[in-house]
């Protein structure tokens, strides 16, 4: 098997080569900005030891039921997402992506499950971003009063990260004043508002095929994606058999990539770090 610098040589010589970059990214990508592990109850609670007390794993959490059923927690869990992530400075990692997006003549496009908004707040425009489970930094109406999904910017929560619990006033829709919550994808969530990721997702979809059409070389690099929610995983690998061109995952634990596609068992700074000191 091949050593770390000897793939990394290749991935390398991939991206110096490629007209076009697709990023797709998962969790892994924001844990070397120092955003919490989720993986696994312990992962979740050292983060949220209040949900241990009470019981509560990610996924119990991460459920719209609380913002009808006790919308303080909702918002504790969620309002405390908001302000670290706001908090969170992206790592090196995202400035070598942009760095090789400039060397291709199509740019790069991001397709990421994260809701952090590290990639916009690293410097990648937000018109070649996909947040395919919606953003943290945006909004929308619980009650669902056809008002589309609005900034977060001037949102403030105060959270009582003790008892992961949110001080009033809590977010409220700027339309029918009714309580607002994240326009995010949670689990069993059937009112999650999709427009602004569907849009995100059309002008990734109208790029692709300008990629196609120009016969460009393409590389699409798989950072930290795992195998237990696929999407990015499945994304990276069907838009390579679709168009052609080099995937480059990027992973610790799941490295795992098709016949003749390149792997590094790493994380994603590390990774990028190792690719980029190639490229020289």
């Amino acid at each position: 098997m091949a050593d770390l610098p000897e793939i990394a040589a290749r991935a390398a010589a991939a991206v110096r080569s490629a007209d076009a970059l697709l990023i797709c990214a998962g969790a892994g990508m924001g844990v070397d900005s120092g955003l919490p592990d989720f993986r696994g109850p312990e992962g979740f609670w050292r983060a949220y030891p209040a949900a241990r007390r009470l019981g509560l794993q990610f996924h119990d959490l991460a459920d719209p039921r609380w913002f009808f059923e006790d919308p303080a927690l909702a918002w504790g869990f969620y309002g405390h997402r908001l302000n670290l992530y706001r908090d969170t400075t992206p790592h090196a990692g995202f400035a070598m992506l942009q760095r090789w997006a400039a060397r291709a003549s199509a740019g790069a496009f991001v397709f990421t499950s994260n809701v952090d908004g590290q990639f916009q707040r690293s410097g990648f425009p937000d018109l070649r971003v996909v947040e395919c489970h919606g953003s943290i930094l945006h909004l929308q109406c619980l009650r669902g009063c056809d008002l589309e999904a609005w900034s977060a910017a001037e949102v403030t929560v105060s959270v009582d990260t003790e008892n992961l619990r949110a001080a009033a006033p809590l977010p409220a829709c700027p339309r029918c004043g009714g309580l607002a919550r994240p326009n995010i994808l949670m689990f069993g969530d059937f009112s999650w508002d999709p427009s602004r990721s569907s849009a995100q997702e059309e002008r990734l979809q109208a790029w692709l095929r300008d990629v196609e059409a120009a016969r460009a070389r393409l590389v699409v690099l798989c950072l930290g994606s795992g195998t237990a929610i696929p999407t990015v995983r499945f994304t990276a690998e069907r838009t390579v058999r679709r168009l052609g061109g080099t995937l480059i995952r990027v992973n610790p634990r799941d490295p795992g990539v098709p016949s003749s596609q390149l792997s590094l068992a790493t994380g994603a700074l590390a990774g990028l770090t190792a690719i980029d000191a190639a490229l020289g």
